[in-house]
């Protein structure tokens, strides 16, 4: 008998130090008693909204320091505009703690998303988005490709003092350019690098030879190309003397 009255009560002292860990470890008091009431973000915020992240943390810090979901807290940051990486820790004994990668914005990538420095797509949805970044545009899969050609014929056009303005790869694999002059190039499928170049050796000769922009190129043929000419370029007037008396 009292080895059971014994057995009973080494029971009840084990439950009594064991339940009250079990409830901390699930979070059944930690928000009474080990809130969370400082946040400490480590990033430099140009584009994130720092009120956004902080609205956006709150529920998380207000579950305590034992309950706080982190995995659920850094997804719904990473989920904020502009955010490329975020990872949300907790430090003893109230400090939730977030650090924060933006996002570069290297072009805008077709009409929804854009393209950071990383050759990452993230949506535009809710950004102002920076009105100098050149459009890209192609299959998710052909990113490093069309920014490859990107640069590519960036530099081709640099020595005429023109910019290029936009790139694109339908699903056929043909190219077409948006130049800053306001031509259109169609450049086309096959050796695309080959077509620019022969065209960049004429076309300062062409457009000086005639009074209108030109409006598109099309070097899809083989021993040459198509151009079509638009409105005619307005010169400045002279300015007018007046003779004397």
């Amino acid at each position: 008998m009292n080895a059971l009255v014994r057995l009973i009560g080494w029971t009840l002292a084990v439950a009594l130090v064991v339940l009250p860990v079990v409830a901390v470890l699930k979070g059944w008091i930690g928000q009474e008693q080990w809130p969370l009431t400082r946040l400490r973000a480590t990033a430099e915020f140009q584009r994130v909204d720092a009120d956004a992240l902080q609205k956006t943390l709150m529920p998380y810090a207000k579950q305590g320091f034992f309950a706080v979901d982190l995995e659920a807290a850094q997804a719904a940051v990473a989920a904020l505009p502009w955010v490329e990486h975020a990872e949300v820790r907790k430090r003893w004994p109230d400090v939730l703690e977030v650090s924060v990668v933006e996002h570069r914005p290297f072009a805008r990538w077709g009409d929804a998303r854009l393209l950071s420095e990383q050759g990452r797509l993230f949506p535009a949805d809710g950004i102002e988005v920076p009105a100098h970044l050149p459009k890209l545009d192609g299959p998710d899969t052909r990113v490093s490709d069309v920014v490859r050609f990107y640069n590519e014929s960036r530099t081709l056009f640099a020595p005429l003092g023109v910019g290029v303005r936009s790139v694109a790869l339908d699903a056929r694999g043909s190219w077409t350019l948006d130049l800053a002059s306001g031509t259109t190039v169609v450049v086309g499928r096959t050796r695309p690098n080959e077509r620019l170049r022969r065209f960049i050796r004429v076309v300062p000769q062409l457009v000086a030879q005639r009074a209108h922009r030109l409006a598109r190129a099309d070097l899809r043929y083989t021993n040459g190309f198509s151009l079509t000419w638009g409105e005619a370029i307005e010169t400045p007037a002279a300015p007018q003397t007046q003779g004397q008396s």
